[in-house]
Order: structure tokens, then C-alpha cells, then sequence
């Protein structure tokens, strides 16, 4: 999809709605601008996200290691 954006006085571009629709971007999202030898690129600047783990949860990796511990020890006396 092409289309025309106008740059304002202050340097702002408007993406049309039809074009944020199809890329999915909307209000408050946050975008990188890149040079490129064919001009601009613009892009989705995406964090990963975060998770904060509970302390069951924690535990839960740690029996899953001491778990996997064990079958590796197996399976080098095998």
C-alpha cells in the first residue's frame, strides 16, 4: 500500500487511518524512523514483554532443573 503523507510545520506526519488499520498501529504506539539508501523507513519499535515471576513460580523452575539434573545423570551412568 503507497500512499502521500504531508510533512507539517513542526515536522508531523498523519498516517491515514486506512493505513494504521492494516499495520495495526494506534494511538500512543511508538514507531522507529530509519534512513535508508531508498529513503525513510518507518517501523514498529516493539518491546518484549516483561514477566515478574511469583515465588511458586520460581519454584517451580527450580524443581524443573533439579528434575533435569537427574536425567542427565541417568543418562550418562546409561
Amino acid at each position: 500500500m503507497k500512499t502521500m503523507l504531508t510533512v507539517g510545520k513542526r515536522g508531523a506526519i498523519t498516517l491515514p487511518a486506512a493505513l494504521r488499520s492494516r499495520l495495526g498501529i494506534r494511538p500512543g504506539d511508538r514507531l522507529v524512523a530509519e534512513t535508508t539508501l531508498e529513503g525513510l523507513l518507518l517501523r514498529s519499535a516493539t518491546l518484549p514483554p516483561v514477566e515478574i515471576y511469583s515465588r511458586k513460580r520460581i519454584a517451580e523452575f527450580d524443581a524443573a532443573e533439579v528434575e533435569l539434573g537427574i536425567v542427565l545423570r541417568r543418562r550418562r551412568l546409561a
